[in-house]
């Protein structure tokens, strides 16, 4: 289902995004663009280590203090996030969203940065608007349009429900507790049941209060090209009217071609759309 990426390193960033995002949404249109994101890496040249995750060079928020709110168990917070999935996926219609996309190819010294307009609406339409670029055309043209095209390519022909963050696709495992910005979260480990392309490894940090999911990081666990390996990435989400959207995004791959490739994704100002009641409720008969 991945073989678009089999010759285009550059657009693999993607199915980093697309497989996380899938399990806060049927509408997988919150991925790389589909999601409210900011930075995203890619490959590292041949001999040269990618950095873990605590190194990815993604700003985490200060801890500060918290107040005070009622704290679900573990196992209830995972319980809840499996039931706002269902029920976001059940009533997201659609969304627009301010995008600006960071890429940059170290060992060349190439970068570019495109601002865009976002626009999705169930099931599998997602159009976009380029409004200004700067930088060089070699990574307008060969990471950030491949990325876009790659987006659209994964909503128009995936199934989200074999990447989805789905008790049939992955085995969770509760780790701690912590503390991340103004939320305390349960922090999960996840292990894919499978190694098929669009599953990762990592852990997922869910609001202790809401059982929302605020951060994804791991590592994809099967590349969908033998160019590319080594897909590490972190994904932080926010709450929006209601629905869990992704806010950022940091993903680090090595690729074979082109060396390491950093791409940062931001996504802003997203109005999520509501399906219909009418159709809320033939969506949740199916």
């Amino acid at each position: 289902m991945y073989s678009i990426f089999s010759m285009k390193p550059s657009a693999v960033i993607f199915l980093v995004l697309g497989s996380v995002l899938s399990g806060v949404s049927a509408a997988q249109s919150f991925g790389p663009a589909a999601a409210l994101a900011t930075p995203v890496a890619a490959a590292s040249a041949p001999g040269e280590s990618v950095p873990r995750l605590a190194g990815l060079g993604v700003s985490t928020p200060d801890l500060v203090p918290v107040v005070s709110r009622p704290q679900m168990s573990a196992d209830l917070a995972l319980e809840s996030f499996q039931k706002r999935s269902a029920r976001q996926a059940q009533t997201l219609a659609g969304y627009s969203a301010a995008t600006v996309i960071r890429a940059e190819l170290p060992r060349s010294s190439q970068h570019g940065e495109l601002d865009l307009e976002r626009y999705y609406s169930v099931p599998r339409t997602l159009t976009f608007k380029a409004l200004h670029f700067v930088g060089d055309g070699f990574v307008k043209t060969n990471v950030i349009a491949r990325l876009l095209q790659s987006e659209v390519d994964h909503i128009q022909k995936d199934d989200p429900s074999v990447t989805a963050l789905r008790p049939e696709n992955y085995k969770f495992s509760h780790k701690s507790t912590t503390q991340i910005a103004d939320h305390v979260v349960h922090v999960y480990q996840v292990k894919p049941r499978k190694k098929r392309p669009g599953l990762f490894k990592g852990h997922i940090y869910l609001d202790a209060s809401t059982g929302s999911l605020v951060r994804a990081e791991g590592r994809v666990v099967k590349s969908p090209s033998i160019f590319v390996n080594k897909i590490d990435f972190v994904q932080e989400y926010a709450e929006v009217n209601g629905f869990t959207l992704p806010t950022h995004i940091h993903t680090e791959a090595k690729a074979a071609l082109v060396g390491r490739t950093v791409v940062d994704i931001v996504n802003s100002d997203c109005q999520p759309v509501l399906l219909s009641p009418e159709s809320a409720a033939a969506t949740g008969s199916n």
